[in-house]
């Protein structure tokens, strides 16, 4: 079993992260559900050059529906056929927000171009604070004031996959309800499957097949406002150095874009990234960063807790994505994505298993918690989940029914239809052959 675990310097928390060898399991068919919904798709790209806008958020105005593109720019919303005549907004960070009637859009493929907002260079030098870390704690204070401050229930759709190379082995899906505890609050959300699938082509993993333990916590905790400690504690904060960067736009709002990177005397292996502040209100919008992996033994040792007597594996990236949503003034976890590449190193053999496992987690709903409920222990997903090992086969199209799903890249669609024709020739001969090699 590989167990990617770490810890941060000067904290004994750790990320729930790993990875295992398994048996193969079986698959199994689930009946669709009559649509109470409309469907509208399309890509969103950059008005000038074309390009596809990543992570790009959709929101049914006046609610708390949303989605988000995916790799491609791509995106598929669902929308309750009662919401049908009001708009969406369209955001994207460093671009001029759009409000779009639904009743223009079609139900097919839509292609949306945005503009990219000018911030005024005399308005940057006016208001850039002198102190970057000051300003990080000040924000990271500023939680409970700016965040939501009552219980919720969220409902997210998250997505896994194993990667040999640059083909998809094995992916898993699920909607998950959130019991998201108030930003001001010390308590942990609590996590309950709704629904979930998976399908793995075992033929392309050496024999073996990787798992990934933590499931949805994995994207969660990456919820840097509600867990601060994972990567800035009141102690680790001052072993990092910060810097203003270049400013941004969101929603239009001035957003300061600061640096950070370990200091070079501090040898634990720490972060690096961009976090994206309100310039006005003291509020982090946007996190990017990854970790330092650069000592591959130090790396190894964070990250594999059992192997192969015959392999040495260690991560060569690790990187992470956080993203926020504003609604009447407050600010809330909306979008999460973790990559991670590692190399297996098999003794006798000439090459090495080059693999990546990612997992992305979007908030499509959610509402007030008003009686603060939270499920039973025993129907709460566990921190240590597999959730392959909770899932079951793929299914039709419709499986999600009215849930909003990221749209799915153009390869994980084609891993798709492969098992669909795989589960369609194993039903023919009368057997459960797809889920072996």
């Amino acid at each position: 079993m590989y167990a990617i675990l770490y810890h941060i310097r000067k904290t004994s928390l750790i990320w729930i992260w790993s990875l295992m060898f398994m048996v193969v399991g079986s698959i199994n068919l689930l009946t669709a559900q009559e649509p109470t919904y409309k469907e509208y798709s399309g890509k969103i790209a950059d008005s000038k050059t074309k390009k596809p806008l990543v992570f790009a958020t959709l929101t049914v105005e006046g609610s708390n529906i949303s989605t988000i593109t995916n790799t491609e720019g791509e995106f598929l919303l669902k929308v309750p056929n009662g919401s049908i005549g009001t708009n969406v907004i369209v955001s994207f960070l460093g671009y001029k927000s759009l409000t779009l009637p639904l009743s223009g859009l079609n139900q097919g493929k839509n292609k949306i171009l945005m503009y990219e907002s000018v911030t005024e260079l005399a308005e940057i030098s006016l208001s850039i604070p002198k102190d970057a870390e000051a300003l990080v704690r000040e924000t990271l204070k500023k939680r409970g004031e700016n965040y939501i401050d009552h219980p919720t229930v969220m409902t997210a759709f998250y997505r896994e996959t194993i990667k040999k190379r640059k083909k998809n082995v094995s992916l898993s899906e699920a909607v998950v309800n959130i019991y998201k505890m108030p930003y001001s609050s010390e308590r942990r959300d609590a996590l309950k499957l709704y629904k979930a699938r998976k399908s793995t082509d075992y033929s392309k993993l050496d024999t073996v097949a990787l798992k990934l333990q933590g499931g949805p916590f994995n994207a969660l905790f990456l919820d840097i406002v509600k867990y601060p400690d994972y990567i800035f504690t009141h102690e680790s904060i001052s072993d990092y150095n910060f810097s203003f960067e270049s400013s941004t736009r969101v929603n239009d709002k001035l957003i300061y874009v600061i640096d950070f990177h370990q200091k070079p005397e501090i040898t634990a292996p720490l972060f690096k990234g961009k976090l994206y502040i309100d310039a006005e209100n003291k509020i982090l919008t946007s996190a990017i960063y990854s970790l330092n992996v650069a000592n591959r033994k130090l790396a190894s040792q964070m990250f594999v807790r059992k192997k192969p007597r015959n392999a040495e594996v260690w991560p060569t990236e690790i990187a992470y994505r956080v993203d926020y949503r504003e609604k009447n003034g407050k600010w809330y976890y909306g979008y999460s994505n973790v990559l991670m590449e590692f190399k297996i190193n098999w003794d006798k053999r000439l090459f090495n298993s080059v693999y990546s496992m990612s997992c992305e987690m979007a908030i499509t709903d959610w509402e007030k918690n008003l009686e603060n409920t939270i499920p039973k222990s025993k129907e709460r997903i566990k921190s240590n989940i597999i959730l392959s090992d909770e899932a079951i086969g793929f299914a039709d199209p419709d499986f999600w029914g009215e849930y909003n799903i990221i749209e799915p890249e153009k390869s994980i669609e084609s891993a798709i239809k492969k098992i669909q024709r795989q589960l369609r020739r194993a039903k023919g001969n009368g057997g459960s052959g797809a889920s072996t090699p």
